[in-house]
């Protein structure tokens, strides 16, 4: 906590700080950014950061984006939490390597930094932090379609941007299992930019586009949203699913509908707190990061380093109608 003793000589206050070194130490700053503002994912991840901060003691989470999905704009916000000397930026991604510069920039300066949810490239980041592990989430995107397409079928994909990292790495792993699924035909990939009228027309346009249609996979929380409206107003519900990733409280209405039969995500809180404990971690500790290291992430575990110093936190988990209700109330 920052105390401030207006009333005291400087002689007292010298002592004051030999005595009491930890008294008069600033709360250690971490940025929480993420890949634009008002997007409920990323205000849930913010939640679970400020349970960390709470449970450290001495942490201040600095939560900001840009307001739109770009790299530029977090470019402006990297170069401002540069001006403010943070101790540790922990970012989500809109760009795999136009943040690098400004990134390496900020650790020329002493700060931290890691990425989470969207990965930055190896040079401009000390670790990322997966949510679950790319392939499991590859496979489990196509799965979820594929189990209420026993015929098979037509599928398309509607994308964040063409630059995010985490949804390009996503569909390339279930590029990679769709052999697995024969009847499972991918008949196009649309990028709706997590803009919610941008994907609800891409949406309606695929389903004019192929009329036989079975399914969307939308890898992102604000498409699979637009996507599952998309059906209702176009009246096909029952007729196209819509799956992917997404958050209860915001699917909560396409299960509901039937617009969904089911969708997966990981617990944005648990992410947005564990990218918070590793960032202080990594900032405050002394941890080395390398290969097949293990760093804490307080009630979460802790996170294991591939050799590119990447880690996933948890597995997907499926919600469908029979855990909806227990689940929309929390984020």
């Amino acid at each position: 906590m920052r105390i401030l003793k207006t009333l005291i000589s400087g002689a007292a206050m010298a002592a004051a700080l030999v005595a009491s070194p930890a008294m008069a130490q600033d709360n250690v700053r971490i940025a929480l950014v993420v890949k634009a503002l008002g997007i409920g994912f990323f205000e849930a991840a913010n939640k679970g950061a400020e349970e960390a901060a709470a449970e450290l003691g001495n942490v201040e989470i600095i939560y900001t984006g840009p307001t739109d999905t770009t790299a530029e704009g977090q470019i402006e916000v990297i170069n401002s939490l540069i001006a403010q000397n943070v101790d540790a930026i922990a970012i989500s991604a809109n760009d795999t390597d136009a943040l690098v510069p400004a990134l390496k920039k900020a650790m020329d300066r002493g700060i931290t930094v890691i990425s989470w949810d969207s990965g930055v490239a190896p040079e401009g980041r000390q670790l990322h932090l997966n949510p679950s592990s790319n392939p499991l989430i590859g496979n489990m995107i196509v799965k979820l379609a594929a189990d209420h397409l026993p015929e098979g079928g037509d599928v398309a994909v509607l994308s964040a941007t063409t630059t995010s990292t985490n949804q390009n790495t996503w569909i390339e792993e279930m590029t990679k299992v769709l052999p697995d699924y024969p009847g499972i035909n991918v008949v196009s990939t649309v990028y709706g930019d997590d803009l919610a009228d941008k994907s609800y027309r891409e949406a309606t346009g695929l389903m004019q586009t192929y009329p036989d249609l079975k399914a969307i996979i939308a890898p992102t929380s604000v498409g699979i949203v637009a996507a599952a409206q998309a059906v209702v107003d176009a009246g096909k519900v029952g007729q196209v699913n819509v799956t992917g990733l997404g958050l209860p409280s915001e699917m909560a209405g396409a299960i509901e509908s039937g617009a969904s039969q089911s969708f997966a995500i990981w617990n944005p809180i648990d992410l947005g707190y564990s990218a918070a404990m590793l960032a202080y971690e990594l900032s405050q500790n002394d941890v080395t990061v390398e290969p097949g290291a293990e760093i804490p992430m307080g009630r979460m575990g802790s996170l294991t380093l591939d050799d590119n110093n990447e880690g996933a936190m948890a597995d997907p988990f499926v919600y469908d109608a029979s855990n909806i209700e227990e689940f929309k109330s929390i984020f």
